[in-house]
């Protein structure tokens, strides 16, 4: 064979093998809403990404440390049966039907044969739609429950419920829940009212009432997606196009004379800056406040046209950036701290900082960090803070500093007297 015939077969073999790649991608959906987290974020902190106790879809599907919770699962599909109306072959059918919108959600080609992924599918989504049933409804458990009467089981699965990796599609609890008639026999219980209920315990600084009147505003997801409208903003502050996103700390701020007043508002990304008050709406740290922020980053970062979570990320490294700085924000109520020490939370927002995306010509912050760097450009507020801090931060001192100045006064009248008798 001549070279140039060998040359033309290899093309041919390699566009061959390239053209059956292409005709088994699956089409592009808009349904996507599930994804891996970043390696470059998981690297900083696996543990943040990774489920303890619970694995929920597929991409932590049949982990041998996850096994465990198989048998509960199961448990809870039983239960779920014993609610609803029909039969488990109805909801295995509903499921068939809906699979193809279901793998659709995922950002990643989902290898499960189709009667794998419809049973993960059945056992997942019953298993948290009885999950947050019995914790609203305590007739639905027993003394036996081996979930509920083990209090850790709880705090691991709630953790577990809020990674990106650990979804499933919120539009299947919901069908799944309206199928089974459940509501029929809970007046006034919407799913989206469980989930708020099963949050609220855990969550109670985070999760806010008015998202069950403004959840109809937004589609819901899934679960993480859900905790992220708990803060979504209906609608955004006045926008300034930053030419450095950078903040002093509330120790610099301080100096400066900003005073700092705890807001009313319940949503954190609420922060204002008015006539040299910085309002910061409260805000409680746990130890799961980092798994929380970082995988609302991760999503937000993957999924997201607009950063808030991001932002605000930003937002308290800048301002919280040592322990004095915790120190003070918890002394005017705004920051809870659980954490070990005010260095323990200052760190915890350097960590997450890092790999964080910020758009300085959208951020959400802009104008209040516009306004603050102003501020603190004016002399006449440091003077007048450093005046206030070191000379009359008590009556004491104050009364001291008035009596040296008359004192002063007087002493250069009786000179200047004593001068012109001369």
């Amino acid at each position: 064979m001549r070279r140039n015939d060998q040359i033309l077969l290899d093309i041919d073999e390699l566009a061959k093998t390239i053209r059956e790649k292409l005709e088994i991608l699956h089409p592009l959906s808009d349904e996507c809403c599930i994804y891996r987290v970043p390696e470059r974020l998981r690297q900083l902190n696996p543990k943040a990404y990774t489920p303890r106790v619970l694995s929920i879809g597929p991409l932590h599907h049949g982990r041998t440390e996850l096994q465990a919770m198989e048998e509960h699962k199961h448990r809870y599909l039983q239960d779920f049966l014993h609610w609803g109306d029909l039969s488990l072959e109805d909801y295995i059918q509903f499921l068939k039907e809906s699979e193809l919108r279901l793998r659709n959600c995922y950002a990643e080609t989902i290898n499960f044969s189709s009667t794998d992924f419809v049973k993960m599918i059945l056992l997942d989504a019953t298993f948290i739609i009885m999950l947050f049933l019995k914790h609203c409804c305590g007739d639905s458990r027993n003394n036996k429950d081996r979930i509920y009467n083990k209090p850790m089981m709880i705090l691991d699965i709630r953790f577990d419920l809020l990674l990106l990796e650990n979804q499933i599609p919120f539009f299947i609890l919901e069908d799944l829940f309206v199928l089974s008639n459940i509501p029929g026999r809970l007046e006034g219980f919407s799913l989206v009212k469980l989930v708020y209920e099963f949050f609220r315990s855990g969550w109670d600084s985070w999760v806010k009432e008015d998202v069950l009147e403004r959840h109809s505003s937004f589609k819901i997801e899934h679960i993480l997606h859900f905790l992220r409208i708990c803060q979504q903003p209906l609608e955004l502050p006045p926008q300034r196009e930053l030419k450095m996103l950078v903040v002093p700390s509330i120790t610099h701020l301080y100096r400066a004379g900003v005073k700092f007043q705890l807001s009313s508002s319940k949503n954190v990304l609420d922060i204002k800056f008015k006539n040299g008050i910085l309002e910061i709406p409260r805000l409680q740290i746990v130890d799961q406040t980092e798994i929380l922020l970082r995988n609302l980053q991760a999503f937000e970062q993957c999924h997201c046209l607009d950063n808030y979570t991001g932002d605000y990320i930003a937002m308290m490294a800048m301002l919280v950036n040592a322990a004095n700085d915790v120190e003070l924000l918890s002394r005017c109520g705004i920051i809870e701290n659980w954490l070990r020490s005010n260095e323990a939370l200052a760190a915890l927002f350097r960590d997450i900082e890092k790999e964080n995306i910020v758009f300085p010509d959208r951020c959400y912050f802009s104008a209040v960090i516009d306004d603050l760097n102003v501020y603190c450009r004016t002399p006449w507020h440091k003077w007048k803070a450093n005046l206030k801090q070191n000379y009359f931060n008590t009556p004491w001192v104050g009364i001291s500093v008035v009596a040296a100045v008359v004192l002063l006064f007087l002493t250069v009248i009786q000179t200047v007297c004593s001068l012109l008798q001369v």
